[in-house]
């Protein structure tokens, strides 16, 4: 089945190439459009797709009042469509936005999106990050990744120290299982850590058995419940 995709912004040349560009892929399929807020929280629900590409900066529409703490058009989507989509179909956010700024990719991803990527992304690495995303990755580029890592890891201070089951990791596999947390593949793990594929696979069913999970899904909530991401 195709991966169903809502493309969010308030610029059309942007959505007509953001939709051009997925048509290339034959297991991504463009389901709908939005421009703003109102228009967006109501394809959401009308359309449940499987991913939304969202603008970072929507504009609010005159009038509107955010939803407390939610700040830019974006993360008012995310704070209305929270849960949409119901357990068997959840529908994924990945922010897509000119800005790579530290404020702009930790506000949106603290209101629950999934990753964010820039817009000077190729279309076959953006239609890689959907695919991605819709398997229950987080995905960042390297940059993005490391403000993520930054912010959250301030929020926790040392609780992940005394964390028993993170605690079962050696140093090594514990950097590994970041990576693959953040949605990096084996050969981006490899090629970071100066190490073999091979190698990588060992650490990750090595993380995998001691964490007993059974997938890089389950292993990317564990990291977010503990704020590793």
């Amino acid at each position: 089945m195709s991966i169903r995709v809502l493309v969010v912004d308030d610029h059309r040349l942007v959505r007509t190439g953001v939709t051009a560009e997925l048509a290339a892929a034959e297991d991504v399929e463009v389901v709908g459009e939005a421009a703003d807020v109102e228009s967006a929280v109501a394809a959401v629900a009308r359309l449940s797709p499987d991913v939304v590409l969202l603008d970072v900066h929507l504009p609010l529409a005159e009038g509107d009042s955010p939803a407390a703490g939610a700040g830019s058009g974006g993360a008012e989507v995310l704070a209305r469509c929270l849960g949409a989509g119901g357990e068997e179909r959840p529908v994924r956010f990945l922010a897509l936005s000119v800005s790579d700024a530290a404020d702009d990719v930790i506000a949106v991803i603290r209101r629950g999106a999934r990753g964010y990527v820039t817009k000077t992304i190729s279309g076959p690495d953006l239609a890689a990050a959907v695919r991605r995303v819709a398997e229950g990755d987080a995905v960042f580029s390297p940059r993005l990744a490391g403000f993520v890592l930054d912010a959250f890891g301030a929020m926790s201070g040392e609780v992940a120290v005394a964390d028993d089951e993170l605690d079962r990791l050696s140093a090594r596999e514990r950097e590994v299982m970041r990576l693959i947390a953040r949605g990096r593949s084996y050969k981006e793990v490899a090629r970071e850590l100066f190490i073999s594929v091979k190698t990588v696979e060992t650490h990750v069913s090595s993380v995998l058995r001691k964490l007993q999970l059974s997938s890089r899904h389950e292993l990317t909530r564990w990291a977010a419940a503990r704020r590793l991401l």
